[in-house]
């Protein structure tokens, strides 16, 4: 009897040690880590630890891997810390699972390695196993040097896992802090990227190496900072002052977001809108069509609460695009800028909304193209930067695109930019035109000038010739009914019933599925 007893305290003195150890352990990290925090928030930043605090819900996150360290030796990396840099696990956005990785910058730079690498990919490959969306939020040194070439197989597994994922799980990139060399294609291969003023900065080569190469002196700011991204090369979408602000955005924007492209985007409470009638939408827009005003403007009488979320506001600014929600349910907003260039479509502005109509498409989130566009910019810098190639690339978008599609023409529309815009052509499912539509091949004037050149020049009066020509052109060939009578207007509507218009047509395609033809994929024009 007491050597039996004798037999089974043994293992319990052994557990009891284990768990002291286990304990002491974890105190040695925990202590490691509050010194570390320390210097960094010495340093006005926060830490991997706080950002992950201000991003998740209180009390969610379920850390992976805590015990994870690299094992390089004599290589000049001094301890092998655990976590190794980054931090990786899971939590909950508004009640909602997200996956999420924060690199450390305290240890080792935040600089990537093999068991750096490995927690990494770790969480993305759950983010896709349980179907949520990936949260990066890079501060990083780059690749580890002491580690060779296992760090860079380490960002090749993060990169192949990216675009395995994408189209399948929503992917948002933070960049906080430095994110250099290779590290700069994760943000890119993203859906969306979020960068900081002044402490974010991301380039593939440093200034150092610019300057040794070209002779050209620049700083991080001016090469790589979040400024230049966001209005000036287009990889930044969103742009912060402070990271309180971005990051509370960041879970704003996973709040208009499905969790992945077999759900629906989160439906908030009905609003009533199909009976809500906007006089004001009249006042917002000039009759005149050469006049400017602010599309954003249309598009906040247009949403729930005038709440929505614009992609890329500092860049290609002369088109718009935006989540939001209509009656509820969540639509992508794609709409021409009147305020900037006349709201004409260009190389950048293709490719913005491009990938955006793509995006939505991916993700079964309805889209709405406000149209009034005088057409395509012309000129031999645009046609040399290959807008032919950037314009079939949004028109690929938006004829592969079997989500809903509501296209309203609000002005004009003219020539092949009209086509672009998701015109009943390329497959919108309904349209809708104000009675101040001018749906064309171009303006009336350009028309008398192409089609009345000689009879122009031979008149004793051209002026008055001209005059009376537009007229007729425009009595004829674009009156409100025109494109309504063949039948590629649906239907022409008050502007105050936009709001109601739209939000009937969303609810109307709701259920809508379509199966594109049996292939592998198409080619776009990238």
């Amino acid at each position: 009897m007491a050597r039996g007893t004798g037999e089974r305290a043994r293992p319990l003195r052994t557990m009891h040690a284990l768990r002291a150890q286990r304990d002491q352990l974890r105190a040695q990290i925990v202590a490691g880590r509050e010194a570390a925090a320390r210097r960094q928030r010495s340093l006005g930043k926060r830490t991997a630890r706080d950002r992950l605090d201000l991003l998740l819900d209180t009390g969610s996150f379920i850390e992976v891997e805590l015990y994870r360290r690299h094992r390089a030796s004599g290589l000049g990396l001094g301890d092998r810390p655990h976590t190794d840099g980054v931090v990786a696990g899971s939590g909950t956005i508004d009640g909602r699972r997200v996956f999420v990785y924060a690199q450390d910058f305290t240890l080792f730079g935040g600089s990537l390695g093999e068991a750096h690498a490995t927690k990494i990919h770790k969480v993305m490959d759950l983010a896709v196993a349980t179907g949520a969306p990936l949260i990066g939020l890079n501060d990083s040194g780059g690749a580890r040097i002491q580690e060779g070439v296992l760090a860079l197989h380490g960002y090749g597994g993060i990169f192949r896992r990216q675009v395995d994922a994408s189209g399948v799980i929503p992917q948002i990139s933070v960049v906080l802090g430095p994110c250099a060399g290779g590290a700069a294609y994760s943000p890119a291969l993203a859906d969306f990227t979020f960068m900081v003023r002044d402490t974010a900065r991301m380039y593939l080569t440093g200034p150092d190496v610019v300057e040794a190469v070209t002779g050209q002196r620049v700083s991080h700011e001016e090469l790589g900072g979040a400024d230049v991204h966001g209005s000036r090369s287009g990889v930044a979408t969103v742009v912060h002052d402070d990271e309180e602000s971005c990051l509370a955005d960041v879970r704003y924007l996973v709040s208009l977001l499905p969790a992945n492209y077999l759900d629906l985007p989160p439906r908030a409470a009905a609003r009533a809108a199909g009976s809500d009638r906007r006089h004001r939408f009249a006042e917002l827009v000039p009759v005149e069509s050469n006049q400017p005003y602010d599309m954003r403007d249309v598009l906040a009488e247009l949403v729930d609460d005038g709440e929505f979320f614009e992609l890329h506001e500092g860049w290609a600014r002369n088109v718009i695009c935006a989540l939001a929600r209509i009656d509820g349910q969540v639509a992508g907003v794609v709409g021409n800028q009147p305020l900037v260039q006349a709201g004409v479509l260009d190389g950048p502005a293709s490719q913005k909304a491009a990938r955006f109509v793509r995006f939505c498409d991916a993700f079964g989130i309805p889209l709405v193209t406000l149209v009034d566009v005088p057409g395509f910019l012309p000129g031999v810098e645009q046609e040399h930067a290959g807008i032919i190639r950037h314009g079939a690339q949004l028109l690929h978008a938006y004829c592969e695109a079997t989500v809903p599609r509501i296209q309203v023409v609000l002005r004009k529309a003219y020539g092949g930019a009209y086509i672009v815009m998701d015109s009943r052509s390329i497959g919108t499912d309904l349209s809708l035109a104000w009675p101040i539509n001018e749906i064309a091949v171009m303006g009336a004037e350009g028309a008398v000038n192409v089609l009345f050149r000689k009879d122009l020049a031979a008149a004793a009066d051209p002026g008055r010739l001209r005059g009376q020509l537009v007229s007729q052109y425009a009595e004829e060939f674009m009156h409100a009914q025109y494109a309504a009578e063949r039948g590629l207007v649906d239907d022409v509507i008050d502007p105050a019933e936009t709001r109601s218009a739209v939000a009937r047509g969303l609810e109307m395609l709701r259920g809508k599925r379509k199966a594109g033809p049996r292939r592998k994929h198409g080619n776009q024009p990238i």
